[in-house]
């Protein structure tokens, strides 16, 4: 009987041994499921090399969600597409390219996403039209606030900012599970004193155009913590690296003298900051 009772003990210790040894380094072992939503922020459109995938959504595998999975080893599925706006989350952008929440999946554990800047043209037409009014000034005075007022921000708090929740509560609903990220813009143009010879916006109008990428931030921030969301804040870190800065330094390429097609968006360098930046805000890596 004793024996008996000594050979089950040892099997015992030897089973609870090896399922504590399996069990959560299997688990440990497993590759982070991620998703990559947004627009063309995320997609690094204009950044080579392409992703041959979806040529339609000008997607790089230069982006941050390539760069944040490299460095992590998560299982990276990317649907970023250049132009997306929150309603393409749910109906799809281009013939042939699903909606971008069909992605996500019970088992998705990491969202991240830039979106917001190209609904209802808000943010990306003030950057048009006011490049357009400070040739027509040569970079005179503030003809984009002169002639647009508090439209755009108007826009971006009524319209876009609601835009944001739905489209936030919906990745939660498809993904319950995954930590889920917003990325806020990072500074396009400096403080008060702009580069017109290579972003032509009038000089009154540099900081007009500040404000209302302020206001698209703090939509999105809004939204993130309407909807148990992580925001990931650029304002202090991307200071100093606006399309005004010198090659090596900038994040953002500007209009004219830029090296990426895609004008107004970020380089590799800008992309390689914005995984580094979410990455430690999500304690990744």
């Amino acid at each position: 009987m004793r024996r008996t009772l000594a050979v089950l003990a040892v099997a015992t210790v030897a089973l609870t041994t090896v399922m504590a040894g399996t069990g959560p380094s299997d688990a440990a072992k497993r590759p982070l499921r991620y998703v990559a939503l947004g627009d063309s922020y995320s997609a690094a459109s204009g950044l080579l090399p392409p992703d041959p995938s979806s040529p339609l959504c000008a997607r790089s595998t230069a982006n941050y969600p390539h760069v944040i999975a490299a460095k992590t080893g998560a299982r990276l599925t990317d649907v970023t597409c250049g132009g997306a706006e929150t309603k393409d989350f749910q109906q799809s952008q281009y013939p042939g390219v699903a909606p971008q929440l069909d992605a996500l999946r019970a088992g998705t554990r990491l969202v991240t996403m830039t979106i917001g800047g190209n609904d209802n043209n808000t943010f990306i037409g003030a950057i048009v039209k006011c490049g357009a009014a400070g040739l027509s000034t040569l970079g005179q005075g503030s003809p984009c606030q002169d002639t647009y007022g508090n439209q755009f921000r108007h826009a971006i708090r009524h319209s876009t900012y609601p835009a944001l929740v739905k489209a936030l509560r919906a990745v939660h609903r498809r993904a319950p599970r995954a930590r889920v990220a917003i990325l806020g813009y990072p500074w396009i143009l400096p403080r008060t004193i702009g580069c017109f010879d290579r972003m032509p916006i009038a000089e009154g109008d540099v900081p007009y155009l500040r404000g209302v990428e302020s206001t698209l931030n703090n939509a999105v921030r809004r939204a993130a913590a309407d909807t148990g969301s992580r925001y990931v804040d650029f304002s202090r870190v991307s200071e100093g690296h606006d399309a005004c800065r010198p090659p090596g330094v900038r994040w953002i390429e500007p209009v004219l003298q830029g090296t990426n097609p895609v004008v107004v968006h970020p380089n590799a360098l800008g992309e390689r900051h914005l995984a580094r930046r979410t990455m430690r805000v999500l304690h990744l890596g």
